[in-house]
Formats: structure tokens, sequence, C-alpha cells
């Protein structure tokens, strides 16, 4: 039976990992979509608690955002599902962060749900969670994607085991809705266990 909006994802933590550059609607639309469903959301980034990371609208300074927790004193069991967005320079810069890759392959070690989106999979490569895996993108990190041993598809949503991901700002109710089923199957699968 479909929970009612507000109570569906109750008691969920979700990880957003992002820095400067970050396309603000890759973040913003997915975090009120959790929050309105009941979710906690993070917003984790190498910067220091307190800092802002400088959001844009494709290539336009947007909002600013504060960080609720660095990096390097998260971990994934924490949370429950670990959230990616775009933007062309969020996941460049995310890629030096030695930290920032760790964390990401932590999550993939744990099964847990990580959602990318846009230049969001790039960080994926870096912690080779991209190598025989199913993805899509934006169209100009296919060729990276593939050399890094994923199988990339132009679909609005590819779910891979626990891997979501989309191409852009335009699949992000599919986007949103693919996390929202990942997290309730698995609050499915961790009842079930619990229970026998």
């Amino acid at each position: 039976m479909e929970q009612s909006t507000g109570q569906a994802l109750r008691g969920k933590r979700v990880a957003v990992l992002m820095t400067d550059g970050v396309e603000q609607i890759e973040y913003t639309s997915p975090r009120s979509f959790l929050e309105q469903h009941g979710a906690t959301v993070t917003l984790i980034s190498p910067k220091a608690k307190g800092e802002q990371v400088q959001g844009f609208n494709h290539a336009d300074k947007g909002d600013q955002f504060q960080v609720e927790l660095n990096v390097r004193d998260a971990s994934p069991g924490q949370f429950d599902a670990l959230l990616l967005p775009g933007g062309v320079s969020n996941p460049d810069q995310l890629r030096l962060s030695k930290e920032s890759i760790d964390f990401i392959r932590d999550f993939a070690t744990e099964d847990k749900p990580i959602a990318a989106i846009c230049h969001g999979p790039w960080t994926l490569i870096d912690a080779g969670v991209a190598k025989a895996s199913h993805l899509t993108s934006w169209p100009s990190l296919q060729t990276d994607l593939r050399n890094a041993g994923a199988e990339w598809t132009d679909d609005e949503v590819v779910i891979d085991g626990k891997l979501i991901t989309s191409r852009k700002p335009d699949d992000l109710p599919a986007f949103n809705d693919a996390l929202k089923k990942a997290l309730q199957i698995d609050a499915a699968r961790a009842d079930m266990g619990a229970s026998s």
C-alpha cells in the first residue's frame, strides 16, 4: 500500500555530496522531493561545515547552500542513500578530493543506493563504481564512462542494482521517483530481515 506524502521515507537519511559549481536544480529538486516524503537530507562537502557551496543555473551563478557536514566527518553507516548532483565543475572538483571518492566507494561497498545525475556519474569512475555498470549521464561523459568499463545508454533513468543514473534536469521527476523506490525497497528488505 502506498504511504501518503510525508511518511513514505520517514526515518530515511540521504547524503548529498557536492561542492562549488553544482547544478542547483539537481540538488534542490531531489532534496525537496525527499524531504516532502519524510527523509532527512544532509549536504556533505569537502568544504568545512558552515561554509557555502556555490550553485549554478547552467553557466549563471545561482544560490549558495550551507555545508552541513564535512565529508571527513561522514560515513556511509550514517546514511541510507547517496545523491550525486551534476554541474560541470562540481564533480570535477570532487574527483580531486580523496575523502569524497573514498566516501562514494564505501557507499558502493556497503551496497547502498547511489543516485547520480548529469555530470554526477563522473565521480563513479574514480570510485571504481562505473566498471561493469549500466549507466547514463550527460552525453559528453559517455566516452569517459565507456572507457572506464561502463555500459552507457541514452535513457531518462537507468537502474543497475543499487545504482541510479539520469542525464539532465528534465529527467528529475523520474530520477527522484527511482531514488524514492530504491529507499522503499531497502526499507522493506530491512523489515523482512528484522522479522525473520
